[in-house]
């Protein structure tokens, strides 16, 4: 299945994945209560991930002052997810994307020499279920809560 990028203003696709503690974590158990920021990223341990990571870690206050739920994503396991969570104390859970489904469904995956992998991206879902904002790479946190404090139920 090919991957595409999403666009501002597209219904965010549908999941429902497993935390590291074993949680069941539901797109549509969250719409029309809170905002979600989703992280899809290549690999615990790996030095951008970590800094990204840790980024969002570190400006934990001003992601929850504006009421916005925050999820890491890769397919890493549980037991990967949990000591990468515990060794950099991220406050927000890691979801297991086994398979990578979730992550081609968001556009967030790139085939390199036949593998597919997954392509760091952020992705801004309104309380609506709605992408208000999408890109690849590491956008600076700042930009991403301007976004997303100007359309969270929009």
């Amino acid at each position: 299945m090919a991957t595409h990028d999403l666009k501002i203003g597209d219904k965010a696709p549908a999941f429902t994945l497993l935390d590291e503690a074993g949680n069941t974590i539901r797109l549509q158990d969250l719409l029309g209560k809170q905002a979600i920021v989703l992280f899809f990223y290549p690999g615990d341990f790996t030095p951008g991930c970590t800094v990204q990571l840790c980024a969002v870690r570190d400006d934990w206050e001003t992601f929850t002052a504006q009421g916005l739920a925050v999820f890491g994503i890769n397919h890493a396991d549980a037991k990967s997810h949990q000591a990468f969570r515990d060794k950099h104390g991220f406050p927000f859970p890691l979801l297991i994307d086994e398979g990578k489904a979730v992550s081609r469904n968001y556009g967030a995956t790139r085939t390199l020499f036949k593998t597919t992998v997954i392509k760091r991206t952020v992705v801004g879902i309104n309380t609506r279920g709605l992408i208000h904002f999408y890109k690849h790479g590491m956008p600076r946190n700042q930009e991403i809560i301007k976004a997303m404090k100007t359309k969270t139920s929009v």
